[in-house]
């Protein structure tokens, strides 16, 4: 009896060094892929800050460029100026110089919630009636409407039409 508890005793502990060692190469192994995590973070850090440089290095240079045809624009227009004042009429160069055209914003979120509304609309209203067709005009108007009262709220709240008061 004396034998079989000791064999017990000894291939338990030999069970439990081994377990040891099996855990311990699982926590260099987890250890091992959090530090290559790690280390994929800051590589893609790095080269997000590489690209916000490159960024503002091009948007300055636009703004320089920008800048000096102002210049040029406005020192070959104060003989333009010159000759509109001479001649009395009335030109936004005789008083402010050239202004910068205004940008393009692009469709409105309303056009946009018309047009997606639309099409909505038409696709909903021909799988519901019956005449495809009758049921597609419908539908379309009724979600044009709404997409576009819905886009126009959207371009109230961004500023890019005056609420009303």
């Amino acid at each position: 009896m004396k034998r079989i508890l000791v064999v017990i005793a000894l291939s338990s502990v030999m069970f439990a060094c081994n377990n040891k060692a099996k855990e311990d190469a699982a926590l260099k192994q987890q250890e091992a892929e959090k530090q290559l995590a790690i280390k994929a973070v800051k590589d893609s850090l790095r080269l997000d800050s590489f690209k916000k440089a490159e960024v503002a290095r091009v948007e300055k240079e636009k703004e320089a460029k920008h800048q000096a045809e102002l210049a040029a624009a406005r020192r070959s227009g104060t003989s333009t100026r010159r000759s509109y004042a001479s001649s009395g009429g009335s030109s936004s160069s005789a008083y402010g110089g050239t202004q910068p055209t205004a940008k393009k914003k692009g469709w409105s979120d309303a056009a946009k919630g018309a047009v997606i509304g639309g099409a909505a609309g038409a696709v909903g209203g021909a799988l519901i009636d019956k005449k495809k067709g009758r049921g597609a005009i419908i539908g379309g108007l009724v979600g044009a409407g709404g997409g576009y009262l819905i886009g126009r709220g959207e371009d109230r709240k961004s500023g890019r039409v005056q609420p009303k008061n």
